[in-house]
């Protein structure tokens, strides 16, 4: 009978496949190896096929779509009440196959090379930034062991960390000044390595179009507009921005009940890169906007008052994250209310 429909839990090594007809019987259920994988799609009639959003699934799911198959991607979180008894990769082939044919099923965008090799320049950035801040971290620990108190900031350690090795009244020995100072050398090769992956995202930028016209939104930097545009690609997969900023986790969670609504905290679903990129622009747009007249500033130091920094800080991330829906959806230029 005509496969219609297939699970697969995939794996390093071994993938298992769950297929079903269009009535939701189970027809198929295979173990496969990484080798024989794809020839085994090849034989089969096109059908949609079904994979958890995890490492390597945009790689095969590009693979499927070469084959004729309807390949689409679901988030974990979607797939784990369909799991009806133990977990197992049978009771999960199964889960993602059923989870599939649900008509209300939302999918994780298929990512492109080119959106995977931009988020490959901002992780391997990002991992870099860790390192820096891990460098700091345990130089400051290692000084306050002799006395010496630097301030909690990568800036204030560059500043300050010339003139404690200088100083011979502290009671670093030959030993640990040797220690700080290939810290400190350490420190400057990640600070040229960071500068030099900036340059590379800003040229990356400047390659596409989408990315200029949201950079244009306040807020919004070269940063925040090439990590949406690697992880969302196509916006037009969301009904409308609202969807798609539930996507990035910043709308609040709720668990509400007949007449009684309740809301909590941001979800904090989707990418954390991006919705704390979002964030921090926007809490260096409401640092700026407490002298300004504007009625976007006006607005936002009301909504300062009422709610607080942290909140509207949200709120503005928020905003944002629907505009560039807009912006990316529509390919419309960013105009600024009057």
């Amino acid at each position: 009978m005509e496969i219609t429909t297939i699970g697969i839990d995939l794996a390093k090594n071994v993938f298992q496949v769950h297929g079903m007809n269009a009535h939701g019987k189970t027809v198929v259920r295979k173990r496969l190896s990484r080798q024989k994988f794809l020839t085994f799609f090849a034989n089969l009639p096109p059908c949609l096929v079904a994979m958890e959003a995890c490492g390597s699934s945009n790689f095969w799911a590009r693979r499927l779509k070469a084959l004729g198959h309807d390949a689409r991607l679901i988030s974990p979180q979607f797939v784990k009440p369909y799991v009806k008894t133990n977990k197992n990769d049978f009771n999960d082939a199964e889960a993602i196959c059923e989870a599939a044919t649900r008509p209300q099923m939302r999918f994780v965008p298929l990512k492109s090379i080119e959106q995977q090799d931009i988020q490959a320049v901002h992780r391997v950035r990002q991992l870099l930034v860790q390192q820096r801040t891990a460098l700091v971290n345990q130089a400051r620990g290692l000084l306050r062991e002799y006395g010496v108190f630097i301030p909690a900031s990568i800036s204030q350690f560059r500043r300050a960390i010339a003139g404690v090795l200088e100083d011979a009244e502290n009671e670093l020995t030959d030993l640990t000044r040797q220690l700080m100072d290939d810290l400190y050398q350490r420190l400057l090769e990640l600070d040229r390595q960071i500068a030099d992956y900036d340059r590379h995202i800003a040229r990356l930028s400047r390659e596409q179009p989408v990315c200029q016209r949201m950079e244009k939104v306040e807020g919004v930097g070269v940063l925040t507009a090439t990590a949406l545009m690697a992880t969302v690609g196509d916006a037009k997969v969301f009904k409308n921005g609202r969807q798609m900023s539930a996507w990035l986790g910043l709308v609040p969670r709720q668990h509400s009940s007949g007449e009684h609504n309740r809301l909590f905290g941001i979800s904090k679903r989707g990418d954390t890169y991006v919705r704390s990129l979002l964030i921090h622009g926007a809490r260096s747009v409401l640092l700026r906007c407490k002298h300004k007249t504007d009625p976007k500033s006006r607005w936002l130091q009301r909504l300062i008052e009422r709610r607080g920094f942290n909140r509207a800080c949200v709120a503005l991330a928020n905003k944002n994250a629907r505009t560039l829906w807009a912006l990316m959806a529509h390919g419309e230029d960013y105009r600024l209310a009057a």
